[in-house]
Protein backbone atom coordinates (compact mmCIF):
# COMPACT_ATOMS: atom_id res chain seq x y z
CA UNK A 1 0.00 0.00 0.00
CA UNK A 2 1.32 3.31 -0.71
CA UNK A 3 -0.65 6.72 -0.55
CA UNK A 4 0.01 10.35 -0.24
CA UNK A 5 -2.78 12.50 1.67
CA UNK A 6 -3.01 15.82 2.89
CA UNK A 7 -2.63 16.36 6.46
CA UNK A 8 -5.68 18.45 7.21
CA UNK A 9 -7.86 15.50 5.88
CA UNK A 10 -5.97 12.64 7.39
CA UNK A 11 -6.14 14.33 10.79
CA UNK A 12 -10.14 15.15 10.78
CA UNK A 13 -10.81 11.53 9.32
CA UNK A 14 -8.64 10.18 12.06
CA UNK A 15 -9.72 12.20 14.82
CA UNK A 16 -13.56 11.00 14.34
CA UNK A 17 -12.30 7.09 14.11
CA UNK A 18 -9.95 7.00 16.73
CA UNK A 19 -12.31 7.82 19.62
CA UNK A 20 -14.13 4.79 18.80
CA UNK A 21 -11.45 2.33 19.70
CA UNK A 22 -10.91 1.97 23.73
CA UNK A 23 -8.18 2.82 25.12
CA UNK A 24 -8.00 -0.38 27.15
CA UNK A 25 -8.27 -3.62 25.12
CA UNK A 26 -7.46 -7.37 25.85
CA UNK A 27 -7.97 -8.03 21.93
CA UNK A 28 -4.56 -6.22 20.07
CA UNK A 29 -6.52 -5.69 16.72
CA UNK A 30 -9.02 -3.36 18.34
CA UNK A 31 -6.35 -1.14 19.20
CA UNK A 32 -6.18 -0.49 15.68
CA UNK A 33 -7.22 1.49 12.74
CA UNK A 34 -7.61 0.00 9.36
CA UNK A 35 -6.31 1.79 6.37
CA UNK A 36 -7.86 0.97 3.16
CA UNK A 37 -5.97 2.34 0.24
CA UNK A 38 -8.35 2.07 -3.64
CA UNK A 39 -6.92 2.23 -7.16
CA UNK A 40 -9.23 4.80 -7.84
CA UNK A 41 -7.93 6.96 -5.41
CA UNK A 42 -9.47 7.62 -1.80
CA UNK A 43 -8.36 6.13 1.74
CA UNK A 44 -10.80 4.56 3.71
CA UNK A 45 -10.31 4.83 7.24
CA UNK A 46 -12.22 2.13 9.74
CA UNK A 47 -12.80 1.25 13.89
CA UNK A 48 -14.74 -0.73 15.77
CA UNK A 49 -15.17 -2.15 19.42
CA UNK A 50 -17.18 -4.67 18.13
CA UNK A 51 -20.45 -3.28 19.28
CA UNK A 52 -19.70 0.20 17.13
CA UNK A 53 -18.04 0.74 13.84
CA UNK A 54 -17.07 4.05 11.96
CA UNK A 55 -15.75 4.18 8.10
CA UNK A 56 -14.76 7.62 6.98
CA UNK A 57 -12.95 8.38 2.99
CA UNK A 58 -10.86 10.42 2.79
CA UNK A 59 -9.55 12.12 -0.97
CA UNK A 60 -5.91 10.88 -0.99
CA UNK A 61 -3.29 10.20 -4.14
CA UNK A 62 -2.85 6.24 -4.20
CA UNK A 63 -0.14 4.93 -6.01
CA UNK A 64 -0.07 1.88 -4.96
CA UNK A 65 -3.47 -0.13 -4.04
CA UNK A 66 -3.57 -2.21 -0.69
CA UNK A 67 -4.90 -2.08 2.78
CA UNK A 68 -3.48 -2.71 6.70
CA UNK A 69 -3.93 -2.09 10.01
CA UNK A 70 -2.05 0.47 12.45
CA UNK A 71 -2.57 1.97 15.79
CA UNK A 72 -5.41 4.77 15.76
CA UNK A 73 -4.10 6.67 18.90
CA UNK A 74 -0.57 6.46 18.00
CA UNK A 75 -1.63 7.63 13.95
CA UNK A 76 -3.54 10.14 15.21
CA UNK A 77 -0.89 11.10 17.57
CA UNK A 78 1.79 11.38 15.30
CA UNK A 79 -0.54 13.64 12.30
CA UNK A 80 -1.74 15.78 14.80
CA UNK A 81 2.17 16.97 15.75
CA UNK A 82 2.89 17.40 11.90
CA UNK A 83 3.39 20.69 10.76
CA UNK A 84 0.18 21.96 8.75
CA UNK A 85 0.14 21.71 5.34
CA UNK A 86 2.08 18.78 5.13
CA UNK A 87 1.97 16.19 2.72
CA UNK A 88 1.96 12.78 4.93
CA UNK A 89 3.18 9.72 2.62
CA UNK A 90 2.10 6.04 4.32
CA UNK A 91 3.47 2.85 2.29
CA UNK A 92 3.03 -0.23 3.91
CA UNK A 93 5.05 -3.38 3.30
CA UNK A 94 6.36 -6.42 5.08
CA UNK A 95 4.73 -6.15 8.66
CA UNK A 96 5.37 -2.27 9.08
CA UNK A 97 4.19 1.28 7.80
CA UNK A 98 5.85 4.12 6.96
CA UNK A 99 4.88 7.57 8.21
CA UNK A 100 6.62 10.70 6.23
CA UNK A 101 5.79 14.38 6.48
CA UNK A 102 8.91 16.78 5.42
CA UNK A 103 12.04 15.48 7.51
CA UNK A 104 9.96 13.49 9.75
CA UNK A 105 10.11 9.46 9.34
CA UNK A 106 8.14 6.98 11.61
CA UNK A 107 7.83 2.97 11.40
CA UNK A 108 5.03 1.50 12.98
CA UNK A 109 4.35 -1.80 13.47
CA UNK A 110 1.24 -3.21 11.32
CA UNK A 111 -1.40 -6.30 12.16
CA UNK A 112 -2.85 -8.12 9.22
CA UNK A 113 -6.06 -6.21 7.52
CA UNK A 114 -7.85 -9.96 7.42
CA UNK A 115 -7.67 -10.16 11.12
CA UNK A 116 -9.77 -6.87 11.32
CA UNK A 117 -13.15 -7.72 12.74
CA UNK A 118 -15.66 -6.00 10.60
CA UNK A 119 -19.45 -5.88 11.55
CA UNK A 120 -22.16 -7.75 9.60
CA UNK A 121 -24.92 -5.20 9.36
CA UNK A 122 -27.46 -8.19 7.42
CA UNK A 123 -30.20 -6.65 5.90
CA UNK A 124 -31.39 -2.93 7.10
CA UNK A 125 -35.74 -2.80 5.68
CA UNK A 126 -36.45 0.09 7.15
CA UNK A 127 -34.41 3.49 5.95
CA UNK A 128 -35.26 6.92 6.31
CA UNK A 129 -33.78 10.38 5.80
CA UNK A 130 -33.60 12.92 8.74
CA UNK A 131 -31.89 16.88 8.70
CA UNK A 132 -29.01 16.63 10.37
CA UNK A 133 -30.25 19.75 12.44
CA UNK A 134 -33.36 17.82 13.52
CA UNK A 135 -31.19 14.39 14.48
CA UNK A 136 -28.80 17.31 16.20
CA UNK A 137 -32.15 18.58 18.51
CA UNK A 138 -33.24 15.40 19.27
CA UNK A 139 -29.81 14.30 21.05
CA UNK A 140 -29.21 17.50 22.63
CA UNK A 141 -32.25 17.57 24.37
CA UNK A 142 -32.81 14.05 25.31
CA UNK A 143 -28.83 12.45 26.22
CA UNK A 144 -28.94 14.09 29.53
CA UNK A 145 -31.25 11.77 30.71
CA UNK A 146 -30.15 8.36 29.76
CA UNK A 147 -29.04 6.08 32.70
CA UNK A 148 -25.30 5.25 33.31
CA UNK A 149 -26.47 2.23 35.40
CA UNK A 150 -24.98 -0.65 34.00
CA UNK A 151 -27.75 -2.67 35.71
CA UNK A 152 -30.36 -1.44 34.06
CA UNK A 153 -28.45 -1.57 30.39
CA UNK A 154 -32.26 -1.21 28.61
CA UNK A 155 -31.52 2.09 29.69
CA UNK A 156 -28.62 3.13 28.53
CA UNK A 157 -29.78 4.80 25.14
CA UNK A 158 -32.07 6.58 23.87
CA UNK A 159 -35.20 4.84 22.64
CA UNK A 160 -36.71 5.75 19.24
CA UNK A 161 -40.08 4.45 17.62
CA UNK A 162 -42.79 5.92 15.47
CA UNK A 163 -46.56 6.01 17.28
CA UNK A 164 -49.99 7.03 15.43
CA UNK A 165 -50.83 10.43 17.08
CA UNK A 166 -54.59 11.54 16.05
CA UNK A 167 -55.27 13.53 12.25
CA UNK A 168 -51.65 15.01 11.99
CA UNK A 169 -50.34 11.24 11.13
CA UNK A 170 -47.47 9.36 12.56
CA UNK A 171 -44.35 10.72 15.01
CA UNK A 172 -40.86 9.47 15.46
CA UNK A 173 -40.34 9.70 19.54
CA UNK A 174 -36.76 10.04 21.06
CA UNK A 175 -37.36 9.31 25.00
CA UNK A 176 -33.98 8.43 27.71
CA UNK A 177 -34.54 7.97 30.94
CA UNK A 178 -32.76 7.24 34.19
CA UNK A 179 -35.81 6.14 36.65
CA UNK A 180 -35.40 10.09 38.01
CA UNK A 181 -36.27 11.92 35.14
CA UNK A 182 -37.26 11.38 31.36
CA UNK A 183 -36.78 13.51 28.56
CA UNK A 184 -38.57 12.93 25.64
CA UNK A 185 -38.72 14.33 22.04
CA UNK A 186 -41.60 14.09 19.56
CA UNK A 187 -40.82 15.49 15.37
CA UNK A 188 -43.14 14.22 12.28
CA UNK A 189 -42.47 10.88 11.23
CA UNK A 190 -40.30 10.98 7.88
CA UNK A 191 -41.41 8.84 4.87
CA UNK A 192 -40.38 5.50 5.22
CA UNK A 193 -39.85 5.35 9.25
CA UNK A 194 -43.53 4.25 9.70
CA UNK A 195 -43.08 0.30 9.86
CA UNK A 196 -39.83 0.98 11.86
CA UNK A 197 -39.50 -1.45 15.44
CA UNK A 198 -38.96 0.51 18.44
CA UNK A 199 -34.72 0.77 18.94
CA UNK A 200 -32.32 1.40 22.01
CA UNK A 201 -29.16 3.76 20.08
CA UNK A 202 -26.42 3.26 22.98
CA UNK A 203 -24.74 5.71 24.99
CA UNK A 204 -21.83 5.56 22.85
CA UNK A 205 -23.12 5.08 19.76
CA UNK A 206 -25.47 8.60 20.86
CA UNK A 207 -21.82 10.49 21.61
CA UNK A 208 -19.91 9.57 18.30
CA UNK A 209 -23.29 10.55 16.50
CA UNK A 210 -22.93 13.97 18.09
CA UNK A 211 -19.50 14.83 17.47
CA UNK A 212 -19.67 14.11 13.73
CA UNK A 213 -23.38 16.20 13.33
CA UNK A 214 -21.64 18.97 13.67
CA UNK A 215 -19.77 18.69 10.45
CA UNK A 216 -22.89 17.39 8.66
CA UNK A 217 -25.44 20.28 6.89
CA UNK A 218 -27.96 18.59 4.96
CA UNK A 219 -29.78 14.96 5.80
CA UNK A 220 -28.50 11.91 7.22
CA UNK A 221 -29.46 8.48 6.03
CA UNK A 222 -30.60 6.25 8.68
CA UNK A 223 -31.06 2.44 7.88
CA UNK A 224 -32.04 0.15 10.51
CA UNK A 225 -33.64 -3.15 11.46
CA UNK A 226 -33.95 -4.60 15.04
CA UNK A 227 -30.42 -5.66 15.66
CA UNK A 228 -28.67 -3.29 14.17
CA UNK A 229 -28.10 0.96 12.60
CA UNK A 230 -26.90 2.72 10.40
CA UNK A 231 -26.00 6.27 9.95
CA UNK A 232 -24.69 7.56 6.95
CA UNK A 233 -23.07 11.18 7.22
CA UNK A 234 -21.57 12.35 4.00
CA UNK A 235 -18.13 11.04 4.19
CA UNK A 236 -18.63 8.99 7.29
CA UNK A 237 -20.60 5.63 8.07
CA UNK A 238 -21.40 5.01 11.77
CA UNK A 239 -22.94 1.30 12.59
CA UNK A 240 -23.91 -0.07 15.52
CA UNK A 241 -25.34 -2.48 16.91
CA UNK A 242 -28.93 -1.96 19.14
CA UNK A 243 -29.31 -2.63 23.00
CA UNK A 244 -31.44 -5.77 23.30
CA UNK A 245 -33.55 -5.05 25.90
CA UNK A 246 -37.14 -3.61 26.36
CA UNK A 247 -37.58 0.19 27.01
CA UNK A 248 -40.50 0.42 29.46
CA UNK A 249 -43.48 1.92 28.95
CA UNK A 250 -42.42 5.42 29.97
CA UNK A 251 -45.69 6.82 28.85
CA UNK A 252 -47.30 6.08 32.01
CA UNK A 253 -44.87 8.07 34.09
CA UNK A 254 -45.66 11.77 31.99
CA UNK A 255 -48.68 13.26 34.28
CA UNK A 256 -51.53 14.49 32.53
CA UNK A 257 -53.57 15.81 35.74
CA UNK A 258 -51.01 18.05 37.37
CA UNK A 259 -53.22 20.94 38.04
CA UNK A 260 -50.71 23.62 39.21
CA UNK A 261 -49.14 25.34 36.64
CA UNK A 262 -45.96 27.66 37.23
CA UNK A 263 -44.35 30.11 34.51
CA UNK A 264 -41.35 31.20 35.18
CA UNK A 265 -38.13 32.48 33.05
CA UNK A 266 -35.78 29.71 33.28
CA UNK A 267 -32.53 31.55 32.67
CA UNK A 268 -33.11 32.92 35.90
CA UNK A 269 -34.98 29.72 37.46
CA UNK A 270 -31.54 27.91 36.89
CA UNK A 271 -29.17 30.27 37.81
CA UNK A 272 -31.25 30.79 41.20
CA UNK A 273 -31.00 26.96 41.57
CA UNK A 274 -27.43 26.78 40.93
CA UNK A 275 -26.63 29.28 43.77
CA UNK A 276 -28.16 28.04 46.32
CA UNK A 277 -27.58 24.34 45.35
CA UNK A 278 -23.86 25.72 46.02
CA UNK A 279 -23.68 24.71 49.59
CA UNK A 280 -26.34 21.72 48.92
CA UNK A 281 -24.31 18.65 50.42
CA UNK A 282 -23.07 16.61 47.33
CA UNK A 283 -24.66 13.36 47.83
CA UNK A 284 -28.58 14.59 47.67
CA UNK A 285 -27.97 18.01 45.92
CA UNK A 286 -31.43 18.65 47.16
CA UNK A 287 -32.87 22.41 46.65
CA UNK A 288 -36.71 23.15 48.35
CA UNK A 289 -38.66 24.96 46.40
CA UNK A 290 -41.68 26.89 48.43
CA UNK A 291 -44.48 28.00 45.72
CA UNK A 292 -46.55 30.84 46.54
CA UNK A 293 -48.16 33.42 44.83
CA UNK A 294 -46.37 34.60 41.97
CA UNK A 295 -42.86 34.07 43.41
CA UNK A 296 -40.82 31.02 44.00
CA UNK A 297 -38.30 30.57 47.05
CA UNK A 298 -35.57 28.37 46.43
CA UNK A 299 -33.54 27.11 49.64
CA UNK A 300 -31.27 24.92 50.84
CA UNK A 301 -30.38 23.52 54.49
CA UNK A 302 -26.71 21.94 54.78
CA UNK A 303 -25.73 20.66 58.11
CA UNK A 304 -22.12 20.88 57.00
CA UNK A 305 -22.41 24.17 55.32
CA UNK A 306 -25.23 26.22 56.39
CA UNK A 307 -28.26 27.56 54.89
CA UNK A 308 -29.07 29.41 51.13
CA UNK A 309 -32.30 31.10 50.32
CA UNK A 310 -33.15 32.92 47.44
CA UNK A 311 -36.93 34.52 45.61
CA UNK A 312 -37.19 33.99 41.98
CA UNK A 313 -40.31 36.08 40.51
CA UNK A 314 -42.91 33.43 38.45
CA UNK A 315 -46.27 33.24 37.54
CA UNK A 316 -48.37 31.12 39.82
CA UNK A 317 -51.47 31.42 41.21
CA UNK A 318 -52.54 27.84 42.34
CA UNK A 319 -52.50 27.06 46.96
CA UNK A 320 -48.59 27.46 47.85
CA UNK A 321 -46.58 24.56 49.03
CA UNK A 322 -43.09 23.21 49.08
CA UNK A 323 -41.38 20.10 47.35
CA UNK A 324 -37.62 18.90 46.48
CA UNK A 325 -35.83 17.99 43.36
CA UNK A 326 -32.20 17.57 42.99
CA UNK A 327 -30.43 20.42 41.60
CA UNK A 328 -28.23 18.81 39.02
CA UNK A 329 -31.02 17.18 37.18
CA UNK A 330 -33.21 20.55 37.74
CA UNK A 331 -30.45 22.97 35.68
CA UNK A 332 -29.63 19.93 32.95
CA UNK A 333 -33.69 20.25 31.97
CA UNK A 334 -33.49 24.04 32.23
CA UNK A 335 -30.87 24.37 30.24
CA UNK A 336 -32.60 22.71 27.35
CA UNK A 337 -35.15 25.00 27.46
CA UNK A 338 -34.62 27.59 24.34
CA UNK A 339 -37.52 30.38 25.03
CA UNK A 340 -37.64 32.93 27.82
CA UNK A 341 -40.71 30.98 29.39
CA UNK A 342 -40.80 27.75 30.98
CA UNK A 343 -44.26 26.24 32.63
CA UNK A 344 -43.76 23.70 35.45
CA UNK A 345 -46.82 21.40 36.00
CA UNK A 346 -46.84 20.31 39.76
CA UNK A 347 -49.43 18.15 41.54
CA UNK A 348 -48.02 17.86 45.10
CA UNK A 349 -44.89 17.21 46.51
CA UNK A 350 -44.63 13.66 46.25
CA UNK A 351 -45.98 13.56 42.33
CA UNK A 352 -43.87 13.43 39.22
CA UNK A 353 -43.59 16.95 37.70
CA UNK A 354 -44.21 18.25 33.90
CA UNK A 355 -42.18 20.56 32.49
CA UNK A 356 -42.04 21.79 28.92
CA UNK A 357 -41.41 25.29 27.14
CA UNK A 358 -45.28 25.31 26.05
CA UNK A 359 -47.98 22.73 25.07
CA UNK A 360 -46.76 22.94 20.87
CA UNK A 361 -42.56 22.21 22.09
CA UNK A 362 -41.55 19.00 20.66
CA UNK A 363 -39.44 18.69 23.89
CA UNK A 364 -40.84 17.22 26.84
CA UNK A 365 -39.82 16.40 30.41
CA UNK A 366 -40.67 14.76 33.81
CA UNK A 367 -38.96 15.17 36.90
CA UNK A 368 -39.46 12.74 40.00
CA UNK A 369 -39.21 14.93 43.27
CA UNK A 370 -37.06 14.31 46.39
CA UNK A 371 -37.85 14.29 49.95
CA UNK A 372 -36.59 17.66 51.44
Amino acid sequence: MKATIERAALLKGLSHVQSVVERRNTIPILSNVLLDAAAGGGLKLMATDLDLQIVETVAAAVDQPGATTVSAHTLFDIVRKLPEGAQVQLSAADGKMLVAAGRARFNLATLPRDDFPVIAEGDLPTQFELPAAMLRQIIDKTRFAISTEETRYYLNGIYLHVAEEGPSGPVLKAAATDGHRLARVTVPAPAGAEAMPGVIVPRKCVAELRKLLDEVDGTVDLSLSATKIRFGLGTAILTSKLIDGTFPDYSRVIPTANDKLLKIDPKSFAQGVDRVATIASEKTRAVKMTLDRDKVVLSVTSPENGTAAEEVPGDYTALGFDIGFNARYLMDILGQIDGDLVEVHLADAAAPTLIRENDKAAALYVLMPMRV
